[in-house]
């Protein structure tokens, strides 16, 4: 069944029913999972007393020390959260009936809602063959619904020299200058040199990157001959998929295309996330889940502070 976001009221009555009721049940209403990650703050070191939770001990400051310590967090349970949205002619791929810009409409409908159920704020850039929208930071369900019919009413972008990510990035270091939770909702199909932007970003603001793809990107099934066009410039090349080599070649190059895209997420130090127009969006969202408690556990204050410095234990030589 085709999934068009035109009628906003009644695609999101639809994700609150068939995905949100169903996190409700499997994350148990605890969505702090979720949004806790980047507002938890180190405050203060102090030495353990009975009855404190073993998993706060630093151990790095403990060994110094030779003294266990706890860590104390400052929790701003407030949190501000921005969609830069790459809606560029590539996203309207897809090798069945859902394209890539569905999958994109549902997980960002999906997410806003789950923030502004929670007293949070949502805000959205929106790029097409250049940044052409921003949808101030809100809350409530209705500027979920008005990010949506602002997505429903875009037409597809027409055929052009290709996208420059590069530019959503830089438009968002400039516009939003609080520290925010973001998210990068793109296919990453796009001119080289978004990853230093990417870099930037995260240095600033908690950026989680939202990848869609569609399997046949990755890996071209045997159908004979076919016309293969490029979504962004609507070249085109007839092509005879029934040669091995030609679909080993197909692949390689998408590994390649693969390889880079996740060194520069790995080197920016940004969350990935991978969305697929053949997957089940509650699953996609568990896993953001999964992904966001391991970052909240890994997360550790940036040395000691200056009162317990004098401190430090020194071993003889």
């Amino acid at each position: 069944m085709s999934r068009s976001p035109n009628d906003p009221e009644r695609l999101l009555s639809r994700l609150e029913w068939t995905v949100i009721r169903r996190l409700d049940g499997l994350l148990q209403g605890d969505y702090r999972t979720l949004f806790r990650g980047f507002g938890l703050d180190l405050a203060d070191l102090r030495e353990y007393q009975y009855h404190d939770d073993v998993r706060r001990i630093d151990w790095n400051v403990t060994a110094r020390l030779q003294t266990p310590y706890v860590r104390e967090y400052v929790e701003d349970r407030e949190v501000t959260a921005w969609f830069l949205l790459d809606l560029s002619a590539s996203i309207d791929f897809g090798s069945s009936e859902v394209r890539k810009r569905n999958v994109s409409t549902e997980f960002v409908a999906v997410l806003a809602r789950l923030l502004t159920r929670h007293g949070n704020r949502i805000g959205a850039i929106l790029y097409g063959d250049r940044v052409d929208a921003v949808i101030p930071a809100r809350g409530g369900r209705r500027h979920v619904l008005h990010l949506m019919a602002s997505l429903g009413r875009r037409p597809p972008v027409a055929k052009s020299s290709g996208t420059k990510l590069s530019d959503l990035l830089q438009a968002a270091i400039g516009i939003v200058p609080r520290r925010s939770l973001m998210f990068i909702v793109s296919d990453f199909v796009s001119a080289p040199g978004w990853d230093r932007p990417l870099a930037h970003l995260a240095r600033r603001h908690e950026v989680v990157a939202v990848r869609l793809y569609d399997p046949l990107e990755r890996a071209l099934p045997d159908l004979g001959m076919v016309v293969i066009e490029d979504s962004e410039t609507g070249e085109q090349m007839f092509v005879d998929t029934h040669d091995r080599g030609f679909r080993k070649r197909f692949a390689a190059a998408a590994e390649r295309r693969e390889t880079i895209v996740r060194d520069a997420f790995a080197t920016a130090g940004v969350d990935a996330l991978e969305l697929a127009t053949d997957e089940d969006l509650t699953g996609a969202v568990l896993r953001f889940a999964d992904l966001r408690k391991r970052r909240t556990q890994l997360a550790v204050g940036g040395g000691l502070p200056k009162h317990l410095e004098a401190r430090r234990v020194v071993p003889v030589a």
